[in-house]
């Protein structure tokens, strides 16, 4: 299918979502990255007067805050910048009784980011009577990588359908500033932080098992093992047949 073809079925279902829920716009997180880039964009073209776009600062890249203001100006949608440094140090103190220590790379800790994220998220949905739009695609729902009642606390998916490859042609098609396109893809949850790196293989070589089921024993292995151990986040809380 083309990837044209793809955005107009997005937005079409976005169009339908307002709708039925009787909501009146969009808020997102911005990163600075491609897919919130992309995400952003799909929900402007629905709600252009009502998508908010908020960029959260929590001991980030100051080129990641550069990037998410470079994208709201150029896809013209109203944003706002919260800053998360303070309400997660004291609750890093509050947890471990030490400050924090941005070279540890501890993932108890740098999870609490994204779930503060999170928080900030639905407050300003609440208050504006919007969805909360969540930025994953189906590369990283396939692996479980994201962060459970983080990134992965929201009311809708846009980009699950879509592997990372399709994310970054639609990116293309969008008009997303090429510095958000080119850069490698993080989830900021420390200093030198990307994806690849964490996961242990290329989005390459994940979206090429998720499309053709072929990869090598490594890619293969890494993957199950990954879709395994993290087939929780994408459950609902386990219940008793009583």
């Amino acid at each position: 299918m083309l990837i044209s073809d793809l955005v107009k079925q997005i937005e079409d279902w976005l169009h339908k979502l307002v709708k039925d829920t009787a909501v009146k716009g969009f808020v997102l997180g911005l990163s600075g990255g491609i897919d919130s880039a992309v995400a952003a964009a799909l929900c402007r073209n629905v709600c252009p007067k009502t998508t908010l776009g908020i960029i959260m600062p929590c001991y980030s890249h100051s080129e990641d805050e550069e990037h998410a203001e470079l994208l709201a100006k150029a896809i013209d949608i109203e944003y706002t910048t919260v800053r998360l440094e303070k309400p997660f140090d004291e609750m890093v103190q509050l947890l471990t009784g030490a400050a924090y220590d941005p070279g540890k790379k501890d993932m108890a800790i740098a999870n609490l980011k994204p779930r503060l994220r999170m928080a900030t998220l639905y407050y300003f949905a609440a208050q504006r009577h919007s969805l909360v739009v969540g930025t994953g695609n189906r590369s990283e729902r396939t692996v479980g990588y994201f962060t459970k009642h983080g990134d992965g606390g929201v009311d809708l998916l846009p980009l699950a359908n879509l592997v990372k490859k399709q994310v970054v042609e639609m990116a293309r098609l969008l008009d997303i500033p090429a510095a958000i396109i080119d850069k490698p893809p993080s989830a900021g949850l420390w200093e030198g932080q990307t994806d690849e790196n964490e996961m242990g293989i290329s989005y390459e070589e994940l979206d090429k098992y998720i499309l053709t089921g072929q990869a090598d024993d490594r890619v293969r292995k890494i993957v199950d093992d990954l879709a395994m151990k993290n087939l929780h986040k994408k459950q609902l809380p386990a219940i008793p047949p009583l």
